[in-house]
């Protein structure tokens, strides 16, 4: 750290006198340090896909996941089922999901303020909160957090997702309390490489099943095989296809998905190595 900002990082409420919050900056390096996660709203609904890296062979399949559900309407379950499930909607409403990138243990903490609000809604309106209304409580409580010297910053970005009445909507919530409305986005070290490829999407004309494909490819294509050989891809999504109902992607269109993305990436480097 450069001289002028000795001594300005030891408390979130802050200011360096270049106008800076340093420890909102740290909180931000720390999501940088995650997998990369990529949300991309399409025709007709939202689809989420994770890198989670695998730091030990040890580790067990499946667990920790980090795409997380937010209540029946706007679940904030942790998911584990990994096939579909038909159903119909029996009430108007909008079903929501989230991917986090950053601490695990903070985004935790999030996952459970967001529960908490989306029950009150519930219980005080007796119907599902909006998205953009839980959007603005979590958005509003993660902001609480760079502005007390008695607490820290939350060291994780927030993606989340509905599909409604509105059609799909995709946020992002990043470290400093700040949100947006995304038709594409990804957080995590490889965000910027992601952003890029994201770009070169028509997403408004795509329907789920093709983003599932494309979402998969551009993990595959992000991921940095020196540093961090392993990795989990996960994949969910929400819309038409769902039902409205957010849900894993059924294990034979994930695996559809992922032989797609090695395809594309192996004909990619062939290309390359011709030329």
């Amino acid at each position: 750290m450069s001289s002028i900002g000795t001594g300005y990082d030891l408390s979130a409420s802050q200011f360096s006198p270049d106008g800076r919050v340093f420890q909102v900056e740290y909180a931000v390096k720390a999501v940088e340090n995650s997998g990369t996660i990529v949300g991309i709203k399409g025709k007709d609904g939202v689809v989420f896909g994770v890198e989670k890296l695998v730091l030990s062979k040890l580790y067990e399949y499946g667990a920790n996941k980090r795409i997380i559900h937010i209540d029946s309407h706007i679940g904030m379950v942790l998911f584990n089922a990994d096939n579909r499930q038909n159903f119909k909607i029996t009430e108007k409403g909008t079903f929501t999901k989230k991917a986090v990138a950053g601490l695990i243990a903070d985004a935790r903490q999030i996952v459970n303020v967001a529960r908490e609000e989306a029950a009150d809604f519930r219980s005080t309106y007796g119907s599902p909160i909006p998205l953009k209304h839980l959007i603005d409580r979590v958005s509003g409580y993660i902001h609480a957090h760079t502005l007390h010297s008695s607490v820290r910053p939350f060291g994780c970005s927030v993606l989340m997702s509905s599909f409604g009445a509105d059609g799909p909507e995709l946020y992002m919530i990043d470290p400093s309390g700040v949100s947006w409305g995304y038709h594409g986005c990804s957080i995590g070290k490889a965000k910027q490489a992601a952003k890029t490829e994201i770009e070169k999407l028509k997403m408004k004309d795509m329907r789920c099943e093709e983003l599932v494909k494309e979402v998969a490819k551009i993990i595959y294509v992000v991921h940095d095989e020196v540093k961090d050989k392993n990795f989990e891809l996960e994949l969910s999504w929400i819309g038409d296809v769902t039902n409205g109902k957010h849900e894993w992607v059924p294990k034979n269109i994930a695996e559809a998905a992922e032989k797609y993305a090695k395809e594309s990436l192996e004909e990619d480097s062939s290309s390359e190595d011709d030329d």
